[in-house]
């Protein structure tokens, strides 16, 4: 087992990243992120860089959704990811130490961060459920 502070991003970082387009439809994208089991998505913009994060809280606030009943959650891909998304989205490279990572999702509370490369491009997302499995190995 390796220490925390010489462990880095890349080591624990998921590498297969579902991510979202500016345009998508806020529902298309609810049903991507149902379909693989994730909460937020790196966007991307038409230069496939990344633009902002988008996540599960993002789509179901209270301004994109039609809210009739408590239990009422309706999306329509009229509005677009590009509304609602987090932007700029604060991102690591795959170089950067985990600890560094750590201490940037628990002082701002992300649930992810996207990893990029020196051309903006998403090379893989850090989740928090990441981090904590990362800290249960690497201990």
């Amino acid at each position: 087992m390796s220490s925390l502070s010489t462990v880095t991003v890349a080591d624990h970082m998921s590498r297969e990243t579902v991510t979202a387009n500016l345009g998508d439809g806020l529902r298309q994208t609810w049903v991507r992120m149902q379909e693989r089991d994730i909460r937020h998505m790196p966007v991307l913009d038409a230069e496939e860089r990344l633009a902002g994060i988008v996540s599960d809280r993002d789509l179901r606030r209270p301004d994109t959704v039609d809210v009739g009943t408590i239990d009422d959650f309706r999306l329509d891909d009229r509005m677009k990811v590009a509304e609602v998304m987090t932007r700029p989205a604060v991102s690591v490279r795959a170089s950067t130490p985990l600890l560094e990572a750590m201490d940037l999702v628990l002082e701002h509370r992300f649930g992810a961060l996207p990893v990029i490369d020196d051309d903006q491009r998403v090379v893989g997302i850090l989740s928090a459920w990441d981090l904590l499995r990362a800290a249960r190995t690497t201990h």
